[in-house]
């Protein structure tokens, strides 16, 4: 099929369609470079980034708001980037397989995406696949990172609004938030709010937001098992989402200029990979037999 046919297939909400743009930019073939130098600008989908440590509850919250959205009509795409099987480089986690009470709603779109050793809790194809679904109609991107905690910045950059998920009873939850994920986060939840300690991490995290001189960014106290909590989470993201439908320029140049880098910087990585490849062979041959120390063959491999 070319290219352009696969996209007007795309813009018409044809979800095989869908599914087959989404697999080239995923094996990052010629035709790939083809089909994202023939997408629109991106510019009506608005896209919320939920992230946080392992067991926090992403994929829960994410479910309760995929319901949220859907009661209003919305169409919804969802990007579950999941660590990469060491086997097939596969997503491991799979959550399709988690959500499968929205797997019979058309308006419901979940694509599984494996990190593929990509820093930073995302896929390298993530941006792409969300420019995919802004082409194919969906109101609304939501993305569940990997859940590698400190490291999980990169969402920042595609998204429109990011949730920073925490939960108590997880050790110094604040001190470790101050590292990375007090930087990028627009809304914090607290999960599992019934829980032993819940309170006191509220009044830690809104002493922590009224240090920020930038911003001011929601912090919330949820239980996504039982919704609980989950209409002030909703106004927090409306309020957001309604700055974006106005067309908001910073909102929008914000998940522009992340895109743009992101795939530059997968760009980058794969032509120096590609360059020097046979470079590398060698150099390793030379590290093996004793003649360089590995940080050596690395700073000749960078020449």
């Amino acid at each position: 099929m070319e290219i352009r046919q696969l996209l007007s297939q795309v813009s018409k909400g044809d979800r095989r369609a869908l599914a087959k743009a989404i697999t080239v930019v995923e094996d990052d073939s010629e035709s790939a470079a083809k089909l994202l130098s023939a997408l629109r600008p991106p510019g009506r989908v608005f896209v919320l980034g939920v992230t946080g440590p392992p067991g926090t509850g992403k994929s829960t919250l994410v479910d309760r708001l995929i319901r949220i959205y859907r009661r209003r009509g919305l169409r919804v795409g969802v990007i579950a980037v999941d660590p990469s099987s060491p086997i097939t480089g596969g997503a491991l986690l799979g959550d399709r397989i988690r959500m499968t009470s929205h797997a019979d709603d058309s308006g419901v779109y979940i694509r599984s995406m494996a990190s593929r050793g990509w820093s930073g809790g995302l896929s390298r194809a993530t941006s792409q696949v969300v420019q995919l679904m802004d082409s194919a109609g969906y109101d609304i991107v939501l993305i569940e990172t990997v859940g590698i905690g400190q490291s999980d910045m990169e969402v920042v950059g595609v998204s429109h609004a990011v949730i920073v998920l925490l939960m108590p009873g997880m050790g110094d939850d604040i001190q470790m938030s101050k590292a990375g994920l007090m930087e990028i986060g627009d809304i914090y939840v607290v999960n599992k709010g019934d829980l032993d300690g819940a309170d006191a991490m509220i009044v830690g995290l809104l002493s922590l937001v009224r240090t920020l001189k930038s911003r001011s960014p929601s912090v919330v106290k949820v239980s996504a098992l039982s919704g609980d909590g989950l209409e002030k989470l909703d106004e927090a993201i409306e309020a957001i989402r309604s700055k974006f439908g106005k067309g908001d320029k910073e909102i929008r140049l914000r998940s522009i200029r992340g895109m743009m880098v992101e795939m530059a910087k997968g760009n980058v990585v794969e032509s120096f990979l590609r360059r020097t490849g046979p470079r590398a062979d060698e150099l390793s041959k030379q590290v093996l037999a004793g003649k360089l120390t590995v940080a050596e063959a690395a700073a000749r491999l960078e020449t």
